[in-house]
């Protein structure tokens, strides 16, 4: 009985809180606000970048373990591309692999176990992923790098090296890992790609300062309350400015074969809101699924696998809804300004990380 008055205050304290009302209003306001600008998008046809050097290209897939991750794993399998599988449990990784390898026997997979909320952890992948390379015989490059892993944390939690554990995995983890393996990527003989996995949920900000405290996560300590879906939609943001940046830096180079797009999967029925009362949860989900808004990972990677299989002179896009069509994304996004300073924020935030993570290897060493 004590446990179920527990359960109900949770829920009743839940539902009064401001996080509950933004993603009760205008999370799903913002859900169909973006489907209706499909009406004024552009449409992509999607092909598969052949290989011409060597059998299968290399794609890397983060959050690899359930959800979207394991459905875009599954179906970039079968397109022929020989798929790194990337999650925090070893367990996981290899019940994706014996399911996927049960519907495909053809399907070449390799996975790492990685923790993107871990500097650390996302240092070691470069040095097993360029010695797998190596041992595997195939071309020192990758052609294909998805950027899917995120969390909805609804508290607090600080990593090891002290940032929020939302913003570390959601953003800057993705950011980092793009840094490590960028000379992988623009290595490869073929056209590359880099899709990050965004959400409409970034329509939400307005405004943002981009500072260290922003991406550290401690610009929110002062709210009395964790505002976890302010957070969740910031850090989706980011990885708009982040990518659309990046597109910048890379269009100016004649020579370079590495394109960026953005991915939006739109409300898709994943374990992302495990942290959610589950009573809550599966309100939400009956209503998308009543307004025909809410797909299943199988169908809610198609923004995913249009953005990656998108010709290669396509980058810079903003693909949702699927069937290769692209939207814009909200204004903010497009700020150079604001992205400039996330970039050089971020680069800081990396090298530093990057002097402490190097310091520590000495000392373990000595």
């Amino acid at each position: 009985m004590r446990m179920e008055m527990k359960g109900i205050y949770r829920v009743i304290k839940f539902i009064c809180s401001i996080e509950f009302m933004r993603m009760s209003l205008l999370w799903p306001l913002y859900l169909v606000f973006s489907h209706l600008r499909l009406f004024r998008g552009r449409h992509y046809s999607t092909t598969f970048p052949r290989q011409l050097v060597f059998d299968r290209p290399v794609c890397i897939v983060t959050g690899a373990t359930s959800g979207l991750g394991a459905a875009a794993t599954k179906a970039l399998s079968k397109q022929g591309f020989f798929v790194i599988l990337v999650g925090r449990s070893g367990h996981l990784l290899s019940k994706t692999m014996a399911e996927i390898r049960k519907q495909n026997e053809d399907a070449q997979l390799e996975a790492f176990e990685v923790d993107l909320s871990s500097f650390s952890s996302i240092m070691k992948l470069k040095n097993s992923l360029t010695q797998w390379l190596l041992d595997m015989n195939l071309h020192p490059s990758i052609q294909l790098l998805i950027n899917n892993a995120g969390i909805l944390a609804t508290s607090y939690r600080p990593t090891d090296d002290g940032l929020d554990e939302m913003m570390m995995t959601n953003y800057l983890g993705a950011f980092c890992l793009t840094k490590v393996l960028l000379p992988l990527l623009m290595n490869s003989p073929v056209p590359s790609r880099i899709v990050s996995v965004s959400s409409f949920t970034h329509r939400t900000v307005n405004d943002v300062q981009v500072d260290e405290e922003l991406v550290y996560g401690k610009s929110f300590s002062n709210f009395k309350q964790y505002p976890f879906a302010q957070i969740y939609g910031c850090s989706k943001l980011c990885i708009l400015l982040f990518s659309y940046e990046l597109h910048r830096q890379f269009s100016k180079d004649k020579d370079s074969q590495l394109s960026i797009n953005v991915a939006d999967p739109g409300a898709v029925r994943t374990n992302i809101m495990r942290e959610i009362p589950q009573c809550l949860s599966q309100l939400a989900f009956a209503v998308l699924r009543f307004l025909g808004i809410l797909h299943f990972p199988e169908k809610g990677i198609s923004s995913i696998l249009d953005a990656a299989l998108a010709p290669p002179e396509t980058s810079g896009m903003y693909f949702f809804g699927g069937k290769g069509r692209t939207i814009n994304s909200s204004p903010l996004s497009y700020n150079k300004m604001l992205a400039k300073r996330l970039w050089g924020t971020s680069c800081d935030i990396f090298q530093e990380l990057k002097r402490i993570h190097e310091k520590s290897s000495i000392s373990v060493c000595d």
